[in-house]
């Protein structure tokens, strides 16, 4: 790994709280300088594990975490200077919103006059201007949170951590937030490591992305890559909706690999991961990418009828779920139109483009 160009790299990692089992295990990893980067996985994947390593609260069992190159693994967390949201805010209810975000900057001894220019600053930053006098139980949980960042952003950290901290916020409150944390980022140009099991918040927000299953990271990537190019069953099944269909392998060619259907339908898709000839395979493509007909097309390949068996209404586009013999239902995002809507049913001719129909061992 090329440590010099990274702000933080773990290197070998492992971390196991009963000598047994490693909920993170040999982890490698290297956090670039101002980036946005999101730890995403489901509960018990060691994507909170990784984060409180990094933050000082938990130990690494084995290997070394490094800050600009120097080593910081049993640096105390109040002596590495990051800023650190999490999902309950963690204020304190005897103190203005104005105390609450000058903590910091009192237990390093900031002068006054220094610490209120600071203070208006931050609190100018997440637009709270006006409520320094307010106590948290006068606040809303959005405009807590933002006196939760402006604390963790009021002494100038080279790195915040955050954790789940939209978790608690209705839909349309945290969806808002996530804009205002990008923009906000944007703006300062300060390294964001957020940890989170929602994947729609991670690709809103982020740079990069890295997928935690199992202690592992399954795939670490800018967003439209993940999306785009998952390198396993698991990164594809877990970020944004797939739509599955499951059969053997045929002739594999370089990346290119032909699968088999039990109907005997043939395929044609990407080797993701070296498939062999005539072995079990799953291949998974996005909703969006599936085209759907309602009128017989041309013989072509790639192409499989099914059956209509229920339309569902998005408010931005119908998803289609439709009936294969043999095959999972597979689900089909369209676009809304002017035409008459597809009914329960009803024959459709479903194409699967060749670039987009990833096939995994």
């Amino acid at each position: 790994m090329n440590t010099a160009s990274a702000l933080v790299t773990f290197a070998g990692v492992q971390k196991t709280y009963d000598g047994k089992t490693l909920v993170v295990r040999e982890l490698d990893l290297e956090i670039r300088r101002g980036e946005f980067l999101t730890l995403l996985g489901p509960s018990g994947s060691g994507k909170t594990t990784c984060l409180m390593m990094l933050a000082g609260f938990e130990s690494p069992t084995a290997g070394e975490i490094l800050l600009n190159g120097q080593p910081i693994t049993r640096t105390p967390p109040h002596k590495r200077n990051f800023g650190m949201v999490f999902q309950n805010y963690a204020l304190f209810p005897h103190l203005t919103v104005a105390d609450n975000v000058a903590y910091p900057l009192t237990v390093r001894k900031v002068p006054k006059a220094e610490l209120a220019q600071k203070v208006a600053k931050a609190l100018a930053m997440v637009r709270l201007e006006g409520r320094d006098r307010a106590y948290p139980s006068q606040l809303s949980g959005g405009q807590q949170q933002r006196v939760a960042l402006a604390r963790a952003l009021v002494f100038d950290p080279q790195l915040v951590l955050m954790d789940e901290p939209l978790g608690a916020l209705d839909k349309q409150l945290r969806e808002h937030m996530q804009i205002e944390l990008k923009e906000l980022h944007r703006q300062l140009g300060v390294t964001f490591v957020y940890v989170t099991h929602d994947q729609g918040e991670a690709l809103t927000m982020s740079d990069r992305v890295a997928v935690f299953n199992d202690g592992a990271i399954q795939m670490i990537d800018t967003v439209d890559m993940l999306y785009e190019t998952p390198v396993n069953r698991f990164v594809a099944g877990f970020v944004g909706d797939s739509t599955v269909l499951r059969g053997r392998s045929g002739a594999t060619k370089a990346e290119h690999c032909e699968m088999l259907l039990p109907g005997g339908e043939r395929l044609s898709g990407v080797n993701v991961n070296d498939v062999a000839p005539d072995t079990p395979v799953v291949a998974s493509i996005r909703p969006e990418r599936i085209e759907a007909h309602f009128a017989a097309p041309s013989p072509d390949a790639n192409l499989l009828r099914a059956a209509v068996s229920d339309v569902i209404y998005f408010g931005d586009h119908l998803r289609l779920r439709c009936a294969v013999t043999g095959q999972p239902e597979i689900t089909v995002k369209l676009p809304l139109s002017s035409d008459t809507p597809p009914a329960a049913g009803q024959a459709v001719w479903l194409r699967f483009p060749s670039p987009h129909l990833r096939i995994y061992a």
